[in-house]
Parts: structure tokens; C-alpha cells; sequence
């Protein structure tokens, strides 16, 4: 999927709220982080759908960028932990505890042509937004059927983690335009140049 939500260019699509927020600190090498900056979490926030579009993040701060980074390694873990068969008990203490929060309040606002479309009751706050992400991770590790469909993008550079919906469950990339292009373009030249190219090869598909 590439489509742009907010000022955040989206360029994968993972399946999920609590994977999108892993995958900020999953891309290649030389990508921006979203959570270095309070701009970048706002519009993160905004690109993943936590909130509605239009909302106003002005208490995003220096404090939110830590919470979220705690967040975003904690999932992380639980998420090797699961395609690894391993444990992660300190993380996954820290999910729950974050779960346990309130999440955002929603209410049913009319949009310019009358429709009705999803708002937040109340100014949303870095807990409220924590609890939201969180809530998602402790529902994906606990649904068997999603978890039969989480997947490790085979990109080469890349180590995002996305929920493979496809038909025979056959999705090998993150993103087939970025990832999925990489590698066509790779074996595309390996099979009209031959071994010789495969040093520029990787130089074409690196990050």
C-alpha cells in the first residue's frame, strides 16, 4: 500500500495499530524515525489511524516520544518472542500494564456532506493513546488465527513485521512496492546480466 495519511508517508501495510507502530523503527537503513521528533509522532499518530484525521496533538512533547519508543521496544520483543518461540516476560508486564489504561473516547460526529464519521470525545492524551496501541498488541498475541498470519518482511535490509491476509498466505514483503521491488528488480537483472552483476546487484537493492 502506498498511500499517504497525514504528512507521514505510509509505504506498507502491516494489518494492525500495534505493528504499525513497530514498523517505525523497522525500516531501512537512513529512514527517518517518526519518534525522533514530537512532529513525526503526531503525524504517525494521525497516518496509523490512532486518531481521526483533523485532531489536534498539541501536548505531543519530548515525554510522549519516550513513552511511545518504551511502547514500540516492548511490542518488538513480544513480537520476536512469538516468531522465535522464546519468552519475553518483562515486555510483555509493560503491554499489559499499558493496556489496562482507558483508551481514547470515541462519539459519532457529522462530517461537511453529512455523514457520520469517528471522533474522539476528548482531547487524547499520551496514556489514553498508549492504552489504544497497546489494547491492539495484547488482542494480536492473543487471537491464534492472527498470529498464523504474522510474518517477517524477506526484504533484504528489512525487518518489519506485517499480518499476511492473502489468499494461500503467499505475501513475502512489507511492502510490495518498496520491499517486493527491491527483489524484482534484483532477479530481473540477475537473469539477463548473470553472476557478474550480482555485486551491483546488492548495491541496486540495498537500503
Amino acid at each position: 500500500m502506498a498511500t499517504r495519511k497525514g504528512s507521514y508517508d505510509w509505504r506498507f501495510d502491516s494489518g494492525r495499530l500495534c505493528l504499525d507502530l513497530v514498523a517505525t523503527g523497522a525500516a531501512s537503513p537512513g529512514t527517518a524515525d517518526p519518534l525522533d521528533r514530537t512532529e513525526g509522532l503526531a503525524d504517525w499518530l494521525v497516518a496509523a489511524g490512532a486518531v481521526p484525521p483533523g485532531t489536534r496533538l498539541d501536548g505531543v512533547d519530548g515525554h510522549w516520544l519516550v513513552r511511545f519508543r518504551q511502547l514500540r521496544s516492548a511490542v518488538d520483543r513480544l513480537l520476536t518472542a512469538q516468531l522465535g518461540g522464546r519468552g519475553a516476560d518483562g515486555a510483555l508486564e509493560r503491554v499489559n500494564a499499558l493496556a489496562a489504561g482507558a483508551p481514547p473516547g470515541l462519539c459519532a460526529v457529522r462530517a461537511g456532506n453529512g455523514a457520520l464519521v469517528r471522533g474522539l470525545s476528548a482531547a487524547p492524551g499520551c496514556e489514553a493513546l498508549l492504552a489504544a496501541v497497546a489494547r491492539d498488541a495484547v488482542e494480536l498475541l492473543t487471537d491464534p488465527a492472527a498470529l498464523a498470519g504474522l510474518r517477517r518482511c524477506e526484504g533484504d535490509h528489512c525487518r518489519r513485521v506485517y499480518l499476511d491476509t492473502s489468499r494461500g498466505r503467499r505475501r513475502r514483503w512489507c511492502s510490495s512496492e518498496v520491499c517486493g521491488n527491491r527483489e524484482r528488480v534484483a532477479r530481473h537483472r540477475r537473469r539477463h546480466t548473470g553472476p557478474a552483476a550480482l555485486s551491483a546487484d546488492r548495491e541496486a537493492t540495498g537500503p
